[in-house]
């Protein structure tokens, strides 16, 4: 069973799909984290994120731990969004995706294209949003725990440019796909999101 979990920075697709996961007992892959991981090296290795060949190059993890929290810093996230417009960069991550997503048993992951692109053949497909002001909130409180100094208006003005960014890109862009179970979790706790991504997706299974 492969479960797709698609949304924009801080809908809280992560938290409703790692609940997924522990309740289906499926492996679980925030491929956003690729993506940051190679930001991250990208800013370690001081290489140029306007250049293809350099990001392309900093598709390497070998020396990457994924548990680093410098991952969920604004400065790789910011640079794993400019970098994602590359159609080589996402090409090299596209089949350690659908790898995994491939193996017995099934999967959940989330990210921005699992429905359209890397799964499309997903026995449930969730598309969470909110608006960018909650995102922004959820963000900024989000760095504070994990002891970063950022100021709320320019996490928001940062939401905001990594929406455009994705949803305009050529090579999959940020979209729902058609078959998209679309929750909006604004104005839910995470228990809620959860509670109604969890009956969703029992329903689309039943069928």
């Amino acid at each position: 069973m492969i479960i797709a979990v698609d949304g924009p920075a801080a809908s809280g697709k992560g938290t409703i799909a790692r609940a997924l996961a522990r309740h289906f007992e499926l492996p679980h892959l925030d491929t956003g984290l690729l993506y940051r991981a190679v930001g991250l090296n990208l800013l370690r290795w001081g290489g140029d994120p306007e250049s293809e060949f350099s990001a392309l190059r900093a598709c390497d993890f070998s020396q990457t731990d994924f548990a680093d929290p410098e991952l969920k810093s604004e400065a790789a996230g910011g640079i794993a969004s400019r970098i994602s417009v590359y159609p080589s960069v996402r090409a090299a991550l596209l089949e350690r995706q659908r790898q995994f997503a491939a193996q017995p048993g099934g999967a959940v992951l989330d990210g921005r294209d699992i429905g359209t692109v890397i799964a499309p053949e997903a026995d449930a497909k969730l598309f969470v949003t909110a608006s960018p002001e909650v995102r922004a909130q959820r963000r900024f409180d989000e760095l504070q725990r994990l002891g970063l100094e950022v100021h709320l208006a320019d996490v928001l003005l940062d939401i905001q440019a990594r929406d455009e960014r994705d949803s305009s890109r050529s090579s999959a862009p940020l979209r729902a796909a058609e078959d998209a179970i679309l929750i909006d979790t604004s104005a839910l706790t995470a228990e809620a999101a959860i509670a109604e991504a969890l009956a969703g997706v029992e329903r689309r299974l039943a069928r």
